[in-house]
């Protein structure tokens, strides 16, 4: 009985591309498969003839003398013999090899499979006028350092490790299972693809030793709490040749004697006295340069907000300072002399003859609370 056409078989044009004659087999294949219909004759012969027409219109110098010649122009070079009849692991392992190829690593050829070194998290406690005005700062960070001994080989020195037998070097082996065939790792190397017979006596074969390396790194201007300085390669050491991971300085604020940061904004209290909140004056307020006096009006009560504008911080971000929030807190004075608290004394009963002028909120509180057992009550 004559061959069919190849094209035929495949269902594709003539002038098909690659693509579409991969597909077209994939599809034909995955259809035909003898696993899928293990007692039909039929379409085994049919999975023979399938794949006896990809074998050679998928390679180009086959494709153009059969394009030439016909089947005469292929059968002497073909080379169908093998695994013609067959529907082995191999043969249905390359079509699922093609789709699953980049999520299992079966595109990877020639060598091992390569570990990228972790990221690292480092806390690095600043005080405020640091984070501010910047600075550089030395760090110790415990990490995993490439071995020096063996230069990350893990073999001993003046020995290198072989590729490995189970794999053939590609770090990973293919498991039939049925229909499916699917890569894993290579149970004999771990992944690596290749093997040490002679472990380095430092890092034990690892191509890691844990250790501690310090670093300078630069404070930018205005940092904040909880911002991240992202160090490039100073993480982890990869594995297997893989690249180094990152260290990320994660930034936090000391508590300051005076001042609360919020962005761009400083906030503190300032405490007055009884008489500067009641007749008004002039204190002065530090600030992280030089220290500006504050205007207290009189008649200040407790809680008042005075905003000092500019005089806040700039942060990485922007150029521009934020403001300082001033709250002042009337200090009430304490360890009284007999003098001077009889003069307290006085001088309350003569604010209480005209409290209404004198304590407007201590009236309105005690009206408030007048109406609320009134409502109680009634």
């Amino acid at each position: 009985m004559a061959k069919r056409d190849y094209y035929d078989i495949l269902d594709v044009d003539r002038a098909a591309a690659d693509a579409e004659i991969k597909q077209a087999y994939r599809r034909l294949a995955m259809k035909f498969h003898p696993d899928r219909s293990p007692d039909d004759a039929d379409a085994e012969a049919r999975f023979k003839e399938t794949k006896e027409a990809y074998e050679v219109l998928s390679d180009p110098k086959k494709r153009a003398a059969y394009d030439h010649f016909g089947h005469a122009g292929v059968d002497a070079s073909a080379g169908f013999g093998r695994g013609a009849g067959s529907h082995s692991g191999d043969v249905f392992g390359d079509i699922f090899g093609d789709v699953f190829g980049d999520i299992f690593g079966a595109g990877r050829r020639g060598r091992g499979q390569m570990y990228r070194g972790a990221d690292l998290r480092y806390a690095l406690d600043l005080d405020l006028e640091q984070a501010v005005s910047g600075d550089n700062v030395s760090l110790t960070v415990p990490t995993m350092l490439e071995c020096r001994e063996c230069g990350g080989s893990g073999a001993q020195k003046g020995t290198h490790p072989t590729s490995c037998s189970t794999c053939g070097g590609v770090g990973q082996v293919r498991m039939q299972q049925g229909f499916f065939s699917l890569q894993q790792t290579c149970p004999h190397c771990g992944g690596r693809g290749q093997v040490i017979d002679n472990p380095c006596s430092i890092c034990r074969g690892n191509g890691r030793i844990r250790d501690s390396k310090t670093l300078s790194v630069k404070i930018p201007t205005g940092i904040d709490h909880g911002d991240r300085i992202r160090l490039g390669g100073e993480g982890e050491a990869g594995r297997n040749g893989g690249p180094p991971g990152d260290l990320y300085v994660e930034v936090r604020l000391r508590p300051h004697a005076i001042f609360q940061r919020d962005g761009p904004n400083l906030s503190c209290e300032v405490p007055v006295s009884f008489a500067c909140a009641a007749l008004g004056g002039t204190v002065q307020v530090p600030t992280l340069g030089a220290s500006v006096a504050l205007k207290i009006p009189s008649g200040s009560q407790t809680g008042r907000v005075f905003r000092m504008r500019g005089k806040g911080v700039t942060t990485v971000r922007g150029s521009l300072h934020g403001d300082l929030m001033c709250r002042i807190v009337v200090e009430t004075p304490v360890k009284l002399s007999v003098e001077q608290k009889e003069l307290l004394e006085t001088f309350d009963a003569s604010v209480r003859n005209d409290s209404v002028n004198h304590s407007p909120r201590e009236k309105g509180w005690l009206d408030g609370v007048k109406r609320f057992f009134e409502r109680v009550a009634g």
